[in-house]
């Protein structure tokens, strides 16, 4: 092997390993364990701005269709703009199907709510302004403690990005479980599957006194088609909730390409979150 050729393959390694590389900025926390279940060590990243706070603050649940992914995964976008607007924010791993079927991802989830409400001292967040944002399955898991959610694991906004809020829909599309049966522990598409996927759908919860949602959705998106937003929106609006919809012209599913396409929905998103939390 000629050096050229290891010149090569050293730079193309070290694009690589760029690329894989977890986002850090000053004030990052990387790897805190903020549950164990069982022998599972659950960890997040954690991002505290300087000053003295409290801040408003994100928690953000990544996508992967519930059986792939982490904390630094498809919702990285995210981390860049959170940070220059000055919010706390802290990204979280949680179980996966079909290991660990539902309800551990949605436990998790609850889990990280409380674990940063007892830690806001330290992390200088402010517990009446923390909001839950998602994306994909993680967008799911966001709604689902979004209208799920009082007391300890309550929330002062959620932030779905081309969220599956009807699971039953889903299926029905394809007619097949495919993996939501990990999530459901289920192999064949039965009554008993169908009353799973309802039970753990977000949109049969919508009642009045829920918190102010924010969705994003592409109109391209054929993983999880808008109608599922524009159809959640519907509900929640009939119930006397808060709910917008930004919809990214041309977006299909997942926010990488988004930026391509001329959208701000980065912005959008984080002057949102400055009037729902002001």
């Amino acid at each position: 092997m000629n050096r050229l050729t290891l010149l090569l393959l050293a730079l193309l390694g070290a694009g690589v390993h760029a690329a894989n590389k977890d986002f850090d900025a000053p004030g990052m926390k990387h790897d805190v364990e903020f549950a164990k279940v069982g022998d599972v060590s659950l960890t997040l990243d954690a991002y505290v701005p300087p000053g003295d706070g409290p801040f408003i603050t994100c928690i953000l649940v990544h996508g992967g269709g519930f059986t792939k992914g982490e904390k630094q995964t498809f919702i990285k976008p995210l981390f860049e703009p959170l940070t220059k607007a000055g919010f706390v924010w802290f990204t979280i791993n949680y179980r996966l199907a079909p290991q660990y079927p539902w309800p551990a991802c949605a436990d998790d989830v609850a889990t990280a709510i409380k674990w940063v409400k007892q830690h806001a001292a330290e992390y200088k967040v402010d517990p009446k302004r923390i909001a839950l944002i998602g994306e994909s399955a993680g967008a799911h898991l966001v709604s689902w403690a979004g209208v799920k959610g009082e007391g300890e694991t309550s929330v002062a906004a959620v932030v779905p990005f081309y969220s599956p809020h009807d699971l039953a829909v889903q299926v029905k599309r394809r007619n097949e479980l495919g993996g939501l049966g990990g999530l459901i522990g289920m192999t064949e598409l039965n009554d008993a599957a169908w009353k799973k996927l309802a039970d753990i759908s977000p949109m049969n919860y919508v009642r009045p006194g829920l918190p102010p949602f924010l969705q994003l959705h592409g109109d391209k998106d054929i993983t999880v088609p808008i109608e599922q937003s524009i159809t959640f929106q519907q509900k929640m609006k009939a119930a006397g909730n808060q709910c917008e919809l930004i919809t990214i012209a041309g977006g299909i599913h997942g926010m990488g390409g988004w930026q391509k396409l001329g959208s701000d929905y980065q912005e959008q998103l984080v002057a949102w979150l400055r009037t729902t939390l002001k």
